[in-house]
């Protein structure tokens, strides 16, 4: 299987990325925390690798930490979230976050994340509590701002199931409530007004 891709990046979106490795170019479903720290279409780099594959499909999750990968892992063994569900959880809120909500039952804040409601909350919690680090430093984040943010941010927030004119709504009132023009705190702010 698949474990690690070093190469090329041709493309990037806020879900996606198509890195270029010898000749082939995988296409790897990432999450937002990842997307912020790719390099610009063009540089090198190293993404950490889950092949995931079905009956009727192979597809690859890549990541920039191990850690992040290790979380994403765990999300998947829990009943009732796949592979793209588990992405959007790691979307909807850091990854350092996350762990200290599960380990801390937080269920309020996690049912926040776009998708997952009550019973799946209650169902992370139960299974992954005593299965998460106790407590870990914080990942490198500090995104730079992004031309066409604004873009970005309403794509992901597409991508995350929210329906069109509701995502447009929350993108404008996260800019007019003052939120920084970089693309993690407007997505952050504008996934926050979504709820």
């Amino acid at each position: 299987m698949i474990a690690l891709l070093r190469g090329l990046l041709i493309e990037k979106h806020p879900n996606q990325a198509i890195v270029e490795t010898g000749g082939v170019g995988y296409n790897v479903t990432i999450p937002v925390s990842t997307f912020t720290r790719l390099p610009d279409p063009g540089g090198e780099v190293r993404l950490r690798i889950h092949t995931h594959v079905r009956e009727d499909a192979l597809a690859l999750y890549g990541f920039l930490t191990q850690d992040e990968k290790a979380l994403f892992e765990k999300l998947i063994d829990v009943s009732g979230i796949g592979p793209s569900l588990a992405v959007k959880i790691l979307s909807g809120m850091p990854a350092p976050d996350l762990t200290g909500a599960i380990r801390r039952g937080e269920v309020d804040r996690l049912v926040r994340i776009p998708g997952i409601g009550k019973k799946t909350a209650e169902r992370m919690v139960l299974e992954l509590r005593d299965k998460m680090p106790a407590g870990s430093g914080e990942e490198p984040a500090a995104p730079a701002a992004l031309s066409a943010a604004d873009q970005d941010v309403l794509s992901a927030l597409l991508n995350l199931g929210c329906g069109r004119s509701q995502a447009e709504a929350a993108v404008r009132k996260a800019k007019a409530a003052g939120a920084p023009a970089e693309f993690e705190p407007l997505f952050r702010r504008a996934l926050e007004l979504v709820r």
